[in-house]
């Protein structure tokens, strides 16, 4: 079985204090508990080195939240691949919905950015989703395929097993609605048979996180589905107790 991820993505949160208190509190939890799952903190790219203080040696992960398509050069306020490495990051957030909706990111820029990421040695987590116009549309499947596409044409087979996937629901992150588990993994099925018919080893590796407003309270029910094998977690990765709670759903699933 493939591991279960849990992943938070802080978005444009923290300060030195909160975050101190944040992290401790998650790795003072993380061994509790009875199973193994893989936990993460995407974190704004100011903190990554407190990030690299607080967390080496221990449980939990961290990775940044976007990286430049460039290796160097003059491109103020971007950040290279190489950079990330540097603070010990081991994943990175490509083509989240709020940089392609704020950002006019597009599947091609997406795609760039996952192979920058893979041949500085990071993961991607390549986010995928539609709008609530596209679902009530009934494009759902051709959306995300197409994302997910644009990335998979720039990789070969190997690097095709090195990437995570992340569905998320556009019309579902911060709106209070949640795709009931029965739709997430219609998606996520989906999202495997797409990476199965690039490869069998891409399909039985590649580990698709949930990203629509997973919770403690929903958090097992969604990972007891056959294809969702994580969450990209937003508002719950910022409050430990309830960060710990869907790590131990995970645990519990795996």
């Amino acid at each position: 079985m493939r591991p279960k991820l849990v992943v938070g993505n802080w978005k444009m949160n923290g300060s030195r204090a909160n975050n101190a208190s944040l992290l401790a509190g998650i790795v003072d939890g993380l061994g509790k508990g009875k199973g193994k799952a893989q936990a993460a903190v995407c974190v704004p790219a100011p903190y990554l080195q407190q990030c690299a203080d607080t967390l080496a040696g221990s449980e939990l992960a961290w990775g940044a939240q976007d990286v430049s398509v460039h290796a160097s050069g003059a491109y103020t306020g971007e950040v290279a691949a190489s950079m990330l490495t540097d603070f010990g990051c081991r994943y990175v957030i490509v083509g989240h919905s709020e940089r392609r909706a704020y950002h006019g990111e597009t599947d091609q820029q997406v795609a760039q950015k996952a192979l920058a990421a893979l041949n500085a040695g990071l993961t991607p987590i390549v986010c995928v989703g539609e709008t609530l116009d596209q679902r009530e549309a009934g494009q759902t499947n051709v959306v995300v395929n197409k994302q997910l596409s644009a990335v998979l044409e720039l990789l070969d087979g190997d690097a095709a097993t090195r990437i995570v996937v992340a569905y998320e629901p556009v019309w579902a992150i911060g709106t209070g609605k949640t795709a009931t588990p029965a739709m997430a993994q219609e998606v996520h099925a989906e999202l495997r048979s797409q990476l199965r018919a690039r490869s069998l080893e891409a399909g039985e590796k590649v580990a698709i996180l949930y990203g629509g407003s997973m919770k403690p309270d929903n958090a097992a029910e969604l990972m007891a589905q056959a294809d969702i094998d994580g969450g990209l977690i937003g508002g719950a990765a910022l409050k430990a107790a309830d960060f710990l709670a869907i790590i131990d759903a995970a645990k519990a699933a795996a």
